[in-house]
């Protein structure tokens, strides 16, 4: 008897991802492997911070594009790779992806680090969103309060009482990384 493959391919993630039993799941596709992801609240409030700060930004300014939270994304010459960043931003008019993932990576891909996740696992995956299209990768660090922020041409870090901006991707952009970590609910 033949044993099953470790590794999916995109159809096969796909008919995985698209089973009833995992619809509600958040599933990527990382190097043929599935891996689930399980956000905590505290990643969960970080994650709609930023969202909402950068829509509040291309709405405020008539800015075409879109941002959206937990959406998972692919290229077309990748068989084993569909990635799902925190937040995501594609700038311009493009049709909307109402069924599978997007088939293009976002320009800004950000990724909120969960207890389980490793800093090493998590600027592999900026490397990837950067070698398959995307500008501009945050990598937010919420136990150490700071955020790594990656280009195809430049690392940086940026701690509380400095602020990060969209780069040439979303240029005028800019949000202190203190609101990051603003817990509305603390005493």
């Amino acid at each position: 008897m033949e044993a099953r493959q470790l590794l999916y391919t995109i159809e096969e993630f796909e008919q995985y991802a698209d089973a009833p039993e995992n619809r509600e799941r958040l599933l990527e596709l990382i190097d043929g492997e599935i891996v689930e992801k399980v956000p905590t609240e505290q990643h969960g409030m970080i994650v709609i911070i930023i969202a909402h700060w950068l829509l509040n930004f291309i709405l405020t300014h008539g800015i075409k594009g879109r941002v959206v939270t937990e959406v998972r994304y692919r290229t077309k010459e990748d068989r084993r790779n569909a990635r799902i960043p925190d937040v995501a931003y594609r700038a311009g008019s493009h049709p909307l992806t109402k069924k599978g993932s997007v088939q293009q990576m976002p320009d800004i891909a950000i990724e909120v680090k969960s207890p389980d996740d490793s800093l090493k696992d998590m600027r592999a995956k900026a490397r990837y969103y950067l070698a398959n299209g995307t500008k501009l990768v945050w990598l937010v660090e919420p136990q150490k309060r700071f955020v790594e922020v990656y280009t195809l041409d430049d690392e940086q870090v940026y701690v509380e009482g400095e602020t990060l901006d969209g780069s040439e991707v979303l240029p005028g952009f800019e949000m202190p990384v203190s609101a990051i970590f603003e817990d509305t609910a603390a005493e």
